[in-house]
């Protein structure tokens, strides 16, 4: 085959050809004598591994030689490669990552929500609770829609109107306890005035302090936000009141029912004056965190 190439060589320069008119570039040719070369060195090579299984030492350097050039094209490849593998796998954990995070974001507002619902729930009960202590009077329950930071311990605008049966004065319980009245009146909201509202005609129910030497009569008349207490006065007689005695509405004023209960006695002391006692009654509803309310209305044998 090399005779033959050599030959076609020989032949176009006998004829005055020159080669390199025909072929610029001698590289191909020289190429194409190598590869040759090579192809004859391992064909001759497979046939006398094949004969004797012996490899020639031509083969030997072939085979190095090949296995170099190979090795040498594999490193950068497999370089190349572990790259874009790590890569592909950074954007993939960033994704999973992201996919996470929103997960998490999901499962934190669900606690809330779930928290929230969870307080509602409880508060509910407990006015269905007190609804079915109150036997005795009309009452509707109504959720706080309104209650400004500015007047916060003074009033709340809850949701039931005269459309609902609300009056002015009625009593408002929240929880377990006695929390205010109903100052103001629109067909589908109410004002309520609390019993922490700074006004001093606000606080005037007339209530009964239990106590096991009998009942004691008077007026819840202030607020002490120092000690977060109602201050109850004018008492009539000399009964002993001691810490734990139950305080209640009474009744007596026309307005709002009796027994609805206010809260317990904490202390009592003389007044600035040293002629009447003082009694200070923790309330048994809790006054800052009011958001379902129970409005009772005096029935009409009640005012008998």
């Amino acid at each position: 085959m090399i005779e033959l190439i050599l030959s076609v060589l020989r032949d176009k320069n006998s004829r005055g050809v020159n080669v390199k008119k025909f072929n610029p570039n001698k590289n191909i040719i020289i190429a194409l004598i190598l590869a040759i070369i090579v192809v004859a060195i391992v064909s001759i090579t497979a046939q006398r591994r094949a004969q004797d299984g012996k490899i020639t030492f031509g083969g030997t350097i072939l085979n190095d030689t090949v296995g170099l050039i190979d090795k040498g094209l594999s490193v950068p490849g497999k370089a190349v490669h572990s790259s874009v593998q790590a890569v592909s796998n950074l954007m993939s954990t960033y994704q999973e990552n992201e996919r996470l995070k929103s997960k998490l974001d999901n499962y934190d507002t669900a606690i809330i929500q779930t928290k929230n619902q969870q307080k509602e729930i409880d508060e509910l009960k407990k006015e269905l609770n007190l609804n079915a202590t109150l036997t005795s009077y009309e009452k509707i329950t109504a959720n706080v829609i309104t209650r400004s930071p500015d007047t916060w311990q003074d009033m709340l605008v809850v949701d039931k109107g005269t459309n609902d049966g609300i009056e002015v004065n009625m009593a408002v319980m929240s929880q377990s306890g006695l929390v205010g009245r109903v100052i103001q009146v629109s067909q589908n909201t109410s004002k309520v005035e609390l019993l922490t509202s700074s006004n001093q005609t606000s606080n005037h129910f007339p209530v009964r302090v239990s106590s096991s030497a009998g009942d004691a009569f008077g007026l819840l008349k202030d607020y002490d936000n120092t000690t977060q207490t109602f201050i109850v006065n004018q008492l009539t007689g000399s009964n002993e009141l001691k810490e734990g005695d139950i305080v209640q509405t009474s009744g007596l004023g026309g307005n709002s029912p009796r027994d609805l209960l206010v809260g317990t006695v904490v202390k009592v002391k003389q007044d600035k004056s040293g002629l009447d006692r003082e009694v200070y009654v923790r309330p048994s509803a809790q006054m800052y965190d009011i958001s379902v309310v129970t409005i009772v209305k005096r029935l009409v044998e009640e005012g008998k």
